[in-house]
């Protein structure tokens, strides 16, 4: 089994290209299952996620090969519309290829995805939506069995109860080679979304209102393939930004988006920090102490503070001076770093929702181990500042969203150290 062992106490400084989103490259990877022809997909990540839906378009007679940070899909030949729960249980977001193989093929048979323990993830919306199209589904055993009667969903008007992003992105594979128009209120707005949508219009899907509350999806015959470059990752500048502010230094991101980041942002500046944007680049100079966050952190969906940076920023935020209060809105079980971070030396008491983060002067080494992906991030950021010596077990969970992530901390002068088989 794998482990990082981090020594803390040193500033980290340096440049770092922002890996292209993994929340992106996921869906966008699924919509090349309803393309005709090839599909290009350039800078997506070296993860083990984006690994985990090559195998399954591979599964289905999909030709997907990766290397380079480039997907090759060849999509013509769909063989199987069955994916194995050993598959779907790799990753969290597998559900949204339910959406895409029912738009190419009118049927498909999934499990409940798996991923990262974060609580339950209801799937409800996505079948009530997807019900509303057309579909007939049925559950066999564990597994979710789909078919569309007459092979081809219809448009349909429809009201998302919480703006879901898998809910959004499985109507939308659905949606655009179905008949008619389909709209859907309180859609997801998230900018992977955006992405998304601006792969499958070069497809030559017919979308409207990706962005916003209301999307308008007008059904096409069938999409043909094309080159695509996904976006950056907005959760991983989060991250990297987070991991300098806490351990002190200087950091220029390269690639960055930066109006998307913006949320993040506006948070983290009130710390201290110093940050500067440029069209594609965010330049950060940590304060020489962190001050707390005097508002209470919310996470939202977009674009309120996004919940997958709550527990990078609430890391670098344990030793700053004052007190800093959370409220989770999006996850039950989105606290589950703050033992790990307690065992560091920080003082966090979670009460339901709320996370209050009095800060300490400094955090000292621990072993700790991961449960999840984004508080693995957490764990290494609160190590990097830390004095003494860490080790975080459970790293798979981090592998999944972050493209060697001791290479980037080595690149600014951290030493984290990646030990096992």
């Amino acid at each position: 089994m794998q482990k990082f062992v981090i020594r803390g106490g040193r500033s980290l400084s340096g440049e770092l290209r922002l890996q292209g989103s993994k929340n992106s490259a996921l869906p966008i990877m699924a919509a090349a299952l309803l393309c005709r022809d090839e599909c290009v997909l350039r800078d997506c990540p070296a993860l083990t996620d984006i690994y985990a839906a090559a195998r399954i378009l591979n599964f289905t007679g999909c030709k997907c090969t990766f290397s380079d940070n480039t997907a090759v899909i060849d999509p013509k030949e769909i063989v199987r519309t069955d994916i194995p729960e050993s598959l779907m249980h790799e990753m969290r977001s597998s559900i949204i290829f339910m959406g895409a193989m029912l738009g190419r093929t009118g049927e498909c048979v999934v499990s409940v995805p798996g991923g990262c323990e974060l609580g339950p993830r209801p799937i409800d919306m996505h079948i009530a939506a997807l019900e509303k199209m057309g579909v007939d589904i049925s559950s066999e055993g564990g597994r979710i069995v789909c078919r569309i009667p007459k092979r081809k969903a219809h448009g349909a008007k429809l009201t998302l109860a919480f703006p879901s992003v898998g809910a959004t992105e499985n109507i939308i594979l659905c949606a655009v080679t179905a008949d008619g128009e389909t709209v859907i209120n309180n859609a997801a707005r998230e900018p992977e979304i955006c992405d998304l949508c601006g792969f499958l219009r070069k497809c030559g899907a017919r979308i409207q209102g990706d962005g916003e509350s209301r999307i308008t999806v007008r059904g096409v015959e069938e999409l043909h393939g094309c080159e695509y470059t996904v976006m950056p990752d907005r959760i991983a500048a989060a991250t990297y930004l987070s991991m300098v502010a806490a351990a002190k230094g200087e950091l220029i991101l390269t690639n960055a988006c930066v109006p998307e980041t913006e949320p993040f942002l506006s948070v983290l500046e009130q710390t201290g920090c110093s940050i500067y944007t440029g069209k594609d680049k965010i330049y950060l100079r940590s304060a020489a102490r962190l001050r707390a966050v005097r508002e209470r952190i919310r996470t939202m969906p977009h674009p309120g503070f996004p919940t997958d940076a709550q527990a990078v920023l609430m890391a670098a935020l344990t030793a700053a001076e004052g007190t800093s209060v959370f409220e989770e809105n999006i996850f039950d079980c989105r606290y589950r770093h703050t033992d790990a971070l307690v065992k560091m030396g920080a003082d966090i008491q979670v009460l339901g929702k709320v996370a209050i983060v009095k800060g300490v002067k400094r955090l000292h080494g621990a072993s700790v181990e991961a449960t999840d992906l984004r508080g693995g991030a957490a764990m290494v950021a609160a190590a990097l500042s830390a004095e003494g010596i860490s080790e975080v077990t459970g790293i798979s969970h981090i592998d999944r969203g972050y493209e060697r992530i001791e290479d980037a901390v080595g690149a600014l002068g951290g030493d984290l150290k990646r030990f096992g088989e």
